[in-house]
């Protein structure tokens, strides 16, 4: 809140919690001091001091931030005004102790940075405030807090989806010691996550602290602190009494604790209490640490509009600045002059420094924003072993990929399996069976019934090295975990320059034309969601032999490349072995073997008609297969292009294989609104290609119904013979 008058020192506006600290110093109307002595909080006087130096630093920055808004050159105003407490959590916490943090954390940020010699966070803060080229995390494209050597991975959640991902950073932790896998992190490192009061009730939240319960309550390591900074407030509504305590005080399989933030000592105590717990115990620890917020929500959040003005007096008044300051001079270790001065000259100094990071280049070009979606590639890590042999017989796409997935356990130490149901019953459709016994449980995961979970599993453990395999069991059922993908696993490397990876793949089982089963929650034909993820390869088979070269490559590009990678797998082809008619085995491949690979962009050409291309993947290829012979009876001398990738396509490439076609037909099983046939039409058409020549059938804009039914808003076989008969005769 902007008080009247100027900093009569400075000309700037000044602030009201400034102000009042200020006053409240000179006139000595500070908060009683609590009881607990140093000694029992395990503090000394040096470290008490040092963690209120960290405080005021990250307190300047908040208002220094907000002045250089108003003057067009600061572009990020949620600070951590009143959460000024969890310095004391980093103190407590190893530099080698992953912490994955919320936008209120700017002291625990500079407290961590004291432990590294050389650390500059004034200037790096500066910069990333003001969004300049040379942020050392983001380079300029978000205000993160994050650090490679502090291990600090950037998280740019408001809603905390980087709890998930925490939980499997921390279950990562005994699993990377199980495999013999030497990650980033020291194996008794502690995971860190904080998160605000009000994000606490998102489902998100609820989902990882759950899992992490659930995981703990079997006896498994789980070596992480759940960090919630309560200050009352989601913005404007506030968070009701009692509600944080009483939903986690019993919790099974979670230690509660608590502590009062305004309160170093009180705060260092039950910080490292709950460390110790986490560390020595392996179990996930709550630690509610109770605060205020100073300053409204934001820069543009104008609190007097929810907030009395005696609710507002009432949390500058209990600015934990002032109660850390009443501890200090009771104990001795400053005066007021000294704490004045001390406020003062930080101030001074973030002004200074400030003048300076304005100046520093800003992101100007578009490939400068986007030349870091791609993360930057490495050495594999993939061993050579002794594989087992094949058969050599002709196999559906379900079985061929089971073998796959076989050897590439073997191929890769760091590689596990994780999903519902994929362990000890073998996957829904079978796809993973006996390769728990194999390779044990600690490799194929049988996890909770949660995506969000699940794909968090996955991020965390790539942190830590790890070259996770995830399954959702149904295209459907992803919809409600996209944001773990969208928001925390392909954002990484953008947001942190690629200094922070999370490479893994993700198995889908989706898409339609299952017979007799399910309706629209196990036949989904939508995936725009993926396909408009920057950077995300996403691949989809028509064939076993192509499977296999899909999920081996999307475990290269995992290993060397550091890439999240989707498989969609369709389902109806996982055990279907006729094409044409029953007995053909038409639908069945040869295993290609363990180094066949299909890159990204690379589509599969079928035929050298030049009547009429068709261009399709998955189910649809398969149905244009079907369709052949009677095209050809038609007299029309077809070509078929299998995408294979459903992302990262050639277009130029594409272009070329199908100019000389009289007619394209582009058969899409995916809805006809944001299907992959509208980028495929609209490339063709921007390379020259007439609009006449042009045509497309696809899915209806319609859900998938149960029964008879289900493939009626579907293309079919013989749909696409209509279609391109008519179309050729014309």
């Amino acid at each position: 809140m902007l008080a009247k008058n100027q900093n009569p020192s400075t000309g700037e506006p000044s602030f009201s919690v400034d102000v009042q600290f200020v006053r409240a110093l000179e006139s000595g109307d500070l908060p009683a001091p609590g009881a607990l002595t140093l000694e029992e909080a395990g503090l000394s006087p040096a470290q008490l001091v040092e963690m209120f130096e960290s405080q005021v630093l990250s307190r300047q920055l908040d208002l220094h931030s907000r002045r250089l808004q108003a003057r067009g050159e600061s572009f990020y105003t949620i600070g951590s005004s009143g959460h000024e407490g969890n310095a004391a959590v980093a103190a407590a916490l190893r530099l080698g102790d992953p912490a994955f943090l919320h936008y209120r954390s700017g002291a625990f940020f500079i407290q961590r940075s004291r432990q590294l010699p050389g650390s500059t966070p004034t200037w790096d803060l500066l910069l990333s405030f003001c969004a300049s080229s040379e942020d050392p995390i983001a380079g300029g494209r978000h205000k993160v807090f994050g650090s490679r050597a502090l291990n600090v991975p950037p998280q740019t959640s408001t809603i905390a989806s980087q709890l998930p991902k925490a939980v499997g950073a921390a279950h990562s932790l005994g699993l990377a010691r199980r495999l013999g896998v030497a990650g980033p992190w020291p194996s008794d490192s502690v995971i860190l996550c904080s998160f605000g009061d009000a994000s606490f009730n998102h489902s998100t939240a609820q989902g990882a602290i759950n899992a992490a319960a659930w995981t703990a309550f079997q006896g498994l390591p789980m070596p992480l602190v759940f960090l919630c900074e309560d200050n009352g407030l989601g913005i404007s509504v506030p968070t009701p009494p009692g509600w944080i305590e009483n939903s986690m005080r019993a919790r099974a399989g979670i230690e509660y604790l608590a502590c009062n933030g305004l309160d170093p000592l009180d705060t260092y105590r039950a910080a490292s209490r709950a460390a110790a717990i986490a560390r020595r115990q392996k179990k996930p620890v709550f630690l509610h640490l109770r605060c205020v917020r100073l300053l409204g929500h934001a820069g543009a959040d104008a609190q007097q509009a929810y907030l009395s003005a005696e609710q507002i007096a009432a949390a500058e008044r209990d600015d934990p600045l002032l109660h850390g300051a009443a501890r200090l001079l009771h104990l001795g270790l400053l005066s007021a002059d000294e704490v004045l001065n001390l406020y003062r000259d930080t101030g001074a100094r973030v002004r200074a420094v400030a003048e300076e990071a304005i100046k520093r280049p800003k992101l100007l070009r578009a490939d400068e924003v986007m030349a870091s979606i791609v993360p930057p590639p490495r050495t594999s890590r993939a061993v050579a072993a002794a594989l087992p042999p094949d058969d050599g017989q002709p196999k559906p796409m379900g079985r061929l990929l089971n073998q796959a997935l076989d050897r590439m356990l073997l191929r890769y130490p760091h590689m596990f399996l994780a999903g519902e149901d994929v362990g000890r019953k073998g996957g829904v459709y079978g796809v993973t069976q006996r390769l728990q016994a194999r390779h044990g449980a600690h490799r194929v995961i049988d996890t909770l019934l949660d995506e969000q979970s699940i794909l968090g599993l996955g991020i965390g453990a790539a942190h830590n090295g790890l070259l996770p395999v995830v399954e959702i069991q149904f295209l459907a059922y992803l919809h409600n975990a996209e944001d773990q993908l969208r928001g925390e696993a392909a954002t990484l490397p953008f947001f942190s320059q690629g200094q922070f990876t999370n490479p893994m793949v993700v198995r889908i089982a989706g898409l339609a034309y299952q017979r007799g089963f399910g309706g629209h929650f196990h036949n989904d034909n939508a995936i725009a969601v993926l396909r408009d993820i920057p950077g995300l390869p996403v691949a989809c088979p028509s064939n076993g032999a192509d499977a296999v070269g899909l999920l081996q490559e999307a475990l290269r590009l995992a290993d060397e490349e550091q890439r999240v990678v989707v498989l969609i797998e369709p389902i109806a082809l996982y055990h279907q072995r006729d094409l044409r008619a029953a007995g053909d085995d038409g639908a069945c491949s040869v295993d290609p073997g363990p180094d066949f690979r299909i890159p990204v962009g690379r589509f599969g050409r079928h035929g050298d008609g030049r009547d009429l291309a068709l261009v399709s993947y998955g189910n649809g290829a398969y149905l244009c297969r079907q369709a052949w012979p009677a095209l050809e009876a038609a007299g029309i001398r077809p070509r078929l292009i299998d995408l294979r990738w459903l992302t990262g396509l050639d277009h130029d490439a594409l272009h070329a294989e199908l100019a000389d076609c009289a007619r394209i037909l582009v058969v899409d099983e995916c809805r006809r609104s944001g299907s992959l046939s509208e980028e495929l039409l609209a490339n063709l058409a921007e390379r020259g290609i007439e609009s006449a020549r042009l045509r497309r059938l696809t899915a209806q804009d319609s859900f998938i119904p149960l029964g008879r039914a289900a493939t009626a808003t579907l293309p079919s076989a013989a749909g696409i013979v209509a279609a391109a008969t008519a179309w050729c005769r014309s």
